[in-house]
């Protein structure tokens, strides 16, 4: 989401909500684009691990709808909602949770972490509109249709909107783990103390981070994933993005192994990109294929693009205590994108070929080599 909020100073971002804890429950491009590798193979002794990271898109362009709704011409609201719907139509979530369930079964991640995972509700019955998706259930039956057990590791709603009676929207940060391979220890959900509150009537932007800590393969690690706000200008988002990124590594003090992974909605080099180096966090892509830009974002709003206009990447897998950037001790693996390419495209339910979300799916798998044994 970008949008040029006139009536917000950053100031007043710093001055918004204040941090609150919750547990969460348990449970063809050229060959330099198409993906990474460091290795032409793994080391016979090496052990790995495999995460993915996907924005799951909310199926429209919600800032249009807050725009509406933030100006006092009411007459404009109505129709930014119904453009709205009939994108999410076209946009259809549960082919597109299909796809992405498909892709999850191919890669096996041990955790995904989801942003945009949205609940949506609007019924206007003189309009004969009813919409009612939950997407989190809609992805868990696609991928318990392809055989596959994941479970809810952690969850925090970082969004809502209801702005009226029979419309309502939210969406959450949610880590996925397998439950045949991960054994979550623990799990908390994290609101940032800098966030933009509510910018419309019934719109409360509160975004934040969720964690877990989770045994795979015999050994502990830390794992978080984050949304940070995308709507604002961009000289506002500059600081809170930085803001809030410290905070998050903050919380996670020197946890090591640790991963992050997310929609940092801020590109390489930034003031938050800054804070996870400074962390002592690698940038899996980066480090694994520094060469390529790696872009991540965006599609068009109803996903219907036939080759990707992206121009930033803002989707990252970070991690820490599993290799450098470069060196003798460098991270060992690969990482690839998915829904970057024409051939990920699917058929909605109309028989349109559209993307799986306006982001690109990173995906990357680690190898730990034996200096970095239980």
């Amino acid at each position: 989401m970008k949008l040029a909020w006139k009536c917000l100073t950053l100031s007043l971002v710093l001055l918004a909500a204040a941090c609150s804890d919750q547990a969460a429950p348990t449970g063809p491009l050229p060959p330099d684009e198409a993906g990474a590798d460091l290795n032409s193979g793994r080391l016979t002794d090496a052990r790995d691990i495999t995460v993915m990271t996907q924005n799951l898109y909310v199926g429209a362009d919600v800032d249009a709808v807050i725009t509406a709704l933030a100006t006092p011409d009411p007459d404009d609201d109505i129709p930014a909602l119904l453009a709205a719907v009939a994108t999410i139509d076209r946009t259809d979530f549960p082919a597109r949770a299909r796809a992405i369930a498909r892709e999850i079964r191919r890669r096996r991640p041990e955790v995904v972490g989801l942003q945009e995972v949205s609940v949506i509700g609007v019924d206007i019955p003189p309009l004969g509109v009813s919409v009612h998706l939950d997407f989190l259930q809609i992805l868990r039956d696609a991928l318990a249709a392809e055989g596959l057990d994941y479970a809810v590791g952690a969850s925090q709603v970082n969004f809502t909107a209801a702005p009226a009676p029979g419309i309502s929207l939210s969406d959450a940060d949610v880590i996925l783990v397998d439950a045949r391979r991960v054994q979550v220890l623990s799990a908390s959900g994290h609101t940032f103390s800098a966030n933009l509150g509510v910018v419309a009537p019934g719109v409360d932007l509160q975004r934040g981070w969720v964690t877990i800590e989770a045994m795979i393969g015999g050994r502990k690690y830390t794992i978080a994933s984050t949304h940070t706000e995308g709507t604002g200008p961009d000289d506002l988002l500059l600081g809170l993005h930085q803001y809030q990124v410290m905070e998050l590594v903050a919380s996670l003090g020197d946890a090591s192994p640790a991963i992050v992974l997310g929609d940092f909605n801020a590109v390489p080099d930034s003031p938050a990109y800054q804070e996870m180096v400074k962390g002592g966090f690698t940038d899996v892509w980066s480090a694994v294929h520094p060469a390529a830009r790696g872009f991540t974002c965006c599609h068009l709003a109803d996903l219907s693009d036939l080759r990707p206009p992206f121009a930033e990447r803002i989707d990252y897998i970070w991690a820490r205590g599993l290799g450098d950037a470069r060196g003798r001790h460098g991270l060992l693996g690969q990482v690839q994108r998915y829904g970057e390419v024409p051939s990920d495209r699917i058929r909605n339910h109309a028989g349109d070929l559209i993307w799986p979300s306006d982001h690109a799916a990173v995906w990357a798998n680690i190898f730990l080599s034996p200096r970095h044994g239980t």
